[in-house]
């Protein structure tokens, strides 16, 4: 446009400062060059000048005590006290607070009636306040006010508060062997280091088989809580020999077809190790360049536990004799026993290669159904060197059943999982949910035995069963621990069941093979591998001389049979 004048543009000017970081004292307004300079941080936190909603607080200045349980009063004696980054340097913007605070007061010309229960909503109606300290203090021990919470919850609160939800409790336990006086520790391996072991999954090869197994009768899996079962006991004879017994085993040992030898049980057991929180141990024998993981008769690998892992488990006390440790142990063992023969059809079999190598004359004919499947994983490190030999390790598997699917028969393993309390803790009532949120039921069993689980996706998963076929009983009366009812079944494929748990495979392999390329290092003998009672880290213990076994499976063999007797006289 003609006329028009064009924008200008001018650099302003730069001042240098020569002698630091810092605007020059040129650029600096005149009525702020003499201020100090004071540093801050994004944590300094701006008070109250003065606190209108806490008229009770005042009494404070004067040491004077109030009932307020609310937000805190502030003056003097109770101030937010942050000490944040550049405090200590801008002393000289600090504010010194004088003792004239302690005459000033809030004037509240609100009515009587108006005050009182302005009082009484500040103090949340409890009886802690001054007029009824006296009170408080003359009643007893157990006393517990209206806003306290008692019973099992509150412990459970506490707990939460103190040790985190999935804490265990910090009851004291003792070992599950009596550990000699002459026994030296060899090593000691804490839980969190087993975790972050690894090792790649191997592939499991068939050296052979052995027994029958019968075919689940799928009538079962119509079983609800409108239709239950009564669980029937059925009289079976089924082996569990341990592997320096197993006459398979010894032949393997005779024939070079391994270095390190175990069942499955052990082997789970070891796998998922840091889930455990009882005590347990494992006899570690070495007989030349073999190993040999095995048990002690009569030991936890007989029994299944119960909510082993929820946040108050089962204790041994004469309050609650059925509910105890122990009895629900036997409970749960009894009716895993019994739930795996029941749902089986005994007219249809299917048989294995060769006959069961425990069974005698006397005892085929009343023989439980049961598989074994001798299996082959190979433990050798991916980087170990050609001429170094291979690390085999051989297990002896268990199968309880088969079931046809398209034509084609598949192995099946039989659990149980079994209800004592319907007002337990961190669980809901089978009867009334198990139909409807079932999902809920599988979740609280899976934080409260994630334990047994485990152990039991692991043992499908080396029995090469291809499902996991999951039963649900609970006592037909709470008070009576002798009856059960059949609530309903479900079939989970094991390594779709063990992801569901979050169990690392690879973490349990890797477990398996730091012990067994450390008891192949130690020389002949025999070891204790133990669990501590009251902490999660593994020991290995080693045993002098054999006989300390043997006598401490006799006194369990006279402990039992005395608790028998017991029993027996009890029931007459």
């Amino acid at each position: 446009m003609p006329g028009a004048t064009k924008p200008s543009f001018e650099l302003p000017k730069i001042y240098e400062n020569p002698g630091g970081w810092g605007p020059t004292t040129e650029v600096i307004p005149i009525q702020f060059r003499d201020i100090p300079y004071a540093p801050y941080s994004k944590g300094d936190k701006l008070g109250r000048i003065a606190d209108w909603t806490n008229p009770d607080a005042q009494k404070q200045d004067n040491n004077q005590t109030t009932g307020r349980t609310g937000r805190a009063g502030f003056n003097r004696y109770n101030r937010d006290q942050q000490q944040v980054y550049g405090a200590s340097f801008a002393s000289a913007f600090a504010y010194t607070h004088t003792e004239d605070e302690s005459s000033f007061s809030v004037v509240d010309n609100r009515s009587v009636t108006a005050k009182k229960m302005a009082l009484k909503a500040a103090g949340g109606g409890q009886r802690g306040r001054v007029q009824n300290k006296q009170v408080a203090s003359a009643a007893p021990s157990n006393y517990r006010d209206r806003n306290q919470r008692g019973g099992p919850g509150a412990r459970q609160q506490q707990n939460r508060k103190k040790y985190g939800y999935n804490s265990y409790d910090k009851r004291v336990r003792t070992a599950s062997i009596t550990i000699g006086a002459d026994w030296k520790v060899l090593d000691e391996i804490e839980f969190n280091r087993l975790s972050k072991l690894t090792f790649g999954i191997p592939e499991p090869q068939d050296v052979a088989t052995f027994g029958s197994v019968n075919f689940y009768n799928k009538a079962y899996d119509r079983v609800n809580t409108k239709n239950d079962k009564p669980l029937q006991q059925i009289e079976k004879v089924k082996y569990d020999t341990t592997a320096s017994d197993d006459p398979v085993i010894q032949k393997f040992i005779e024939e070079n077809k391994g270095s390190v030898f175990a069942t499955d049980s052990v082997l789970a057991l070891l796998m998922c190790a840091t889930r455990t929180v009882h005590p347990w141990d494992i006899v570690v024998q070495k007989v030349g360049d073999k190993v040999i993981l095995d048990k002690r008769p009569n030991s936890i690998f007989d029994y299944v536990p119960v909510n082993e892992n929820s946040v108050d488990p089962p204790a041994d006390n004469d309050k609650d004799p059925i509910n105890s440790w122990s009895a629900l142990c036997n409970e749960a063992t009894y009716i895993n026993q019994n739930f795996a023969r029941q749902v089986l059809d005994t007219k249809s079999e299917y048989k294995f290669d060769k006959p069961n190598p425990f069974a005698s004359e006397d005892t085929r004919s009343s023989l439980a159904s049961c598989g074994y499947r001798y299996r082959e994983f190979d433990l050798t490190s991916s980087t170990a060197e050609e001429d170094e030999e291979k690390i085999k390790l051989v297990v002896r598997t268990e199968v309880d059943a088969a079931i046809k699917i398209a034509g084609k028969n598949t192995l099946v393993m039989i659990r149980a999982l079994n209800e004592f309390d319907p007002n337990g803790q961190g669980s809901l009532p089978w009867k009334k949910s198990l139909d409807s949120q079932r999902g809920a039921v599988v979740a609280a069993e899976m934080k409260n035995n994630a334990a047994k689980l485990a152990r039991w996706a692991v043992q499908a998963m080396l029995g090469g069963a291809e499902h996991l076929k999951l039963g649900y009983v609970a006592r037909a009366d709470p008070k009576v621990n002798t009856r059960h009812v059949i609530l309903g079944t479900q079939a989970y494929k094991p390594r779709d069941f063990a992801a569901q748990m979050n169990l690392s495979l690879n973490n349990g392999w890797g477990i398996v093979k730091a012990v067994a390329d450390m008891c192949l290092k130690l020389p002949e003998g025999k070891y204790i591998l133990m669990k501590d009672p009251n902490r999660p880290i593994l020991r290995v213990y080693e045993v002098p001389s054999e006989e300390d076994l043997d006598n401490e499976a006799e006194e369990e063999e006279e402990e039992e049979e005395e608790e028998g007797s017991e029993g027996e006289s009890d029931k007459k």
